[in-house]
């Protein structure tokens, strides 16, 4: 059935109800409240991880998922809400904390995150990897005509997003336990210089050439832009709105950084600092009468 024109009004009445991202995203929720129940996160946390799930479910079942058939930048908003907003939240609400409050889980955790694999796939160089490589395959590869084509190939590709933003944003913000503790500076090194390989993608699309599956997307509607400022509003909306969307990223690593650095500071001071005399013990330093030769003298005759 032909898909209507993309207006304000549509946008909020369009929906597509999706089963598999309704159970996932439900039986995530629930299953961390329950774990979360008893444990020592806080509300935000918690907050912030239902609210992930939110979007998950929101991208997957409202407009995003109708007209990013026929839109491309609809394809990048849905790539953006779903690693970046919803990743970033899902991180942002410590689930791994949540299941290590069990303790047969955390023995599990604690097993996991001694091994080297998971230590190196949550490297900064596994993770900023997987951040950076999953837009240019999606996008300029045949894995986006799949996507167009394939409801199935659709739904397992918006859960993908999703783990890749969580793991990303899991390694980067710290806030749950990792194999690896690093500085906060370093991430924030990384994350800036990661904005450079988004642009390279977005300026990629906004000056190469018009991609094939987009010309096929505009076939399908007879309204809205043409297939080129089609891909250019999707290049816009990779580079600048993702860069948009993640500042608060970036803002929450330069108050970690902050953080790290004081700590940081209060270990070397404690290291630094002359250890304290144990109580009862006499002191080392001479007495000062006994330099004095009349005092001494007389010490001496009696």
């Amino acid at each position: 059935m032909p898909i209507g024109e993309l207006t304000f009004s549509s946008a909020l009445t369009t929906w597509h109800f999706d089963l598999s991202s309704t159970l996932l995203a439900c039986a995530a929720a629930v299953t961390y409240l329950s774990l979360a129940r008893g444990s020592r996160i806080g509300v935000g946390s918690r907050a912030a991880f239902v609210a992930g799930c939110a979007v998950w479910w929101v991208t997957a079942n409202g407009f995003v998922a109708v007209y990013g058939e026929v839109l491309f930048w609809v394809r990048a908003l849905e790539f953006v809400l779903l690693t970046l907003v919803a990743g970033f939240l899902l991180a942002a609400g410590r689930p791994v904390s949540a299941i290590a409050s069990h303790r047969r889980s955390r023995w599990t955790l604690v097993h996991l995150g001694r091994s080297r694999a998971a230590r190196w796939l949550l490297s900064p160089l596994a993770t900023s990897a997987l951040m950076l490589v999953t837009p240019w395959l999606l996008f300029l590869s045949p894995w986006y005509a799949a996507v167009n084509d394939d409801p199935a190939v659709d739904q397992v590709t918006q859960t993908v997003l999703v783990l890749v933003g969580a793991v990303y944003f899991y390694a980067r913000l710290q806030v749950d336990p990792v194999p690896r503790h690093r500085h906060a500076g370093l991430s924030l090194v990384i994350a800036t210089a990661e904005t450079l390989g988004d642009g390279l993608l977005g300026v990629a699309l906004w000056q190469g050439g018009v991609l094939a599956e987009v010309v096929q997307q505009a076939l399908q509607r007879d309204w809205g832009p043409s297939p080129r400022t089609d891909q250019t509003i999707g290049a816009g909306v990779l580079w600048v709105l993702g860069d948009v969307v993640g500042l608060p990223f970036l803002m929450f690593l330069f108050t970690r950084w902050r953080v790290d650095d004081e700590r940081s500071a209060d270990r070397i001071d404690a290291a630094t600092a002359p250890s304290p005399e144990p109580d009862g013990t006499a002191t080392t330093e001479r007495p000062w009468f006994l330099d004095d030769p009349e005092l001494a003298d007389r010490l001496r005759r009696r």
